[in-house]
């Protein structure tokens, strides 16, 4: 077991009012599992998504990741998880406009203290593995939306994180390039990686192995409500 959440809340206060965002929420997610958490806006999707990348921190409840309970760690103890467990995926893209596409994923690694070379070397051998290995010099504006969600998998991939985490990684995209995303995804999968999604698309829900639905705050048992059609 990679992941587990038992009895999960989030209050946040709203002038004198308390306004519950998160209920109770109980997650198990096996290695290797790819979960889809798909929900409507307002729905606590991103708040649960925060909670699981160590963003943020649960109002009460157990929260287990690779056998630490983190529901209450420090700040500074966050950040260590995030670096050293977690790789993030979003629908805003967040490279820096004057890097490379190799700068932009090896930036990670520049941060870890990683010598220049090695971390050249480890971000085109990203980039290769995101269909990118021609596009390593481009600059973010030279590259489509697609393929600079690619270098941002590839950005997530680089310290070879436990659990990938994707919100709306299609959301900014055109039709084909959210299929060749999603392909990607399904390829990293297929090779052991770990990957919750959050969407409001029922095509991308249905990508993955597990969707669970929530709703106004509730994670709702696997199998209520239905997904639509595939891509």
């Amino acid at each position: 077991m990679l992941l587990e959440m038992k009895d999960i809340c989030k209050d946040y206060p709203q002038g004198k009012e308390i306004v519950h965002i998160l209920k109770h929420v109980d997650l198990t997610i096996d290695e290797g599992d790819y979960l889809a958490i798909m929900g409507p806006s307002g729905s606590g999707k991103t708040t649960l998504m925060n909670l699981i990348g160590c963003l943020d921190v649960p109002t009460s409840g157990e929260y287990l990741l690779n056998g630490e309970n983190v529901a209450h760690a420090s700040d500074n103890h966050l950040a260590d998880v995030r670096n050293t467990t977690l790789g993030f995926v979003f629908q805003s893209f967040y490279l820096l406009p004057k890097l490379s596409a190799r700068e932009n994923v090896a930036l990670p690694l520049l941060y870890a203290g990683v010598k220049k070379r090695a971390r050249n070397r480890r971000a085109e051998e990203a980039l290769q593995m995101v269909g990118l290995g021609d596009r390593m010099d481009f600059m973010p504006n030279q590259l489509s939306g697609g393929q600079q969600q690619r270098v941002a998998i590839a950005r997530a991939m680089i310290n070879k994180p436990k659990l990938l985490l994707a919100d709306e990684p299609t959301g900014a995209l055109d039709s084909t390039s959210g299929h060749q995303v999603m392909d990607l995804f399904d390829e990293l999968n297929a090779k052991g990686t770990t990957i919750v999604l959050i969407t409001h698309e029922p095509a991308v829900g249905a990508r993955a192995k597990h969707l669970r639905r929530i709703l106004d705050g509730e994670l709702l048992a696997e199998g209520e409500g239905g997904v639509g059609d595939a891509w």
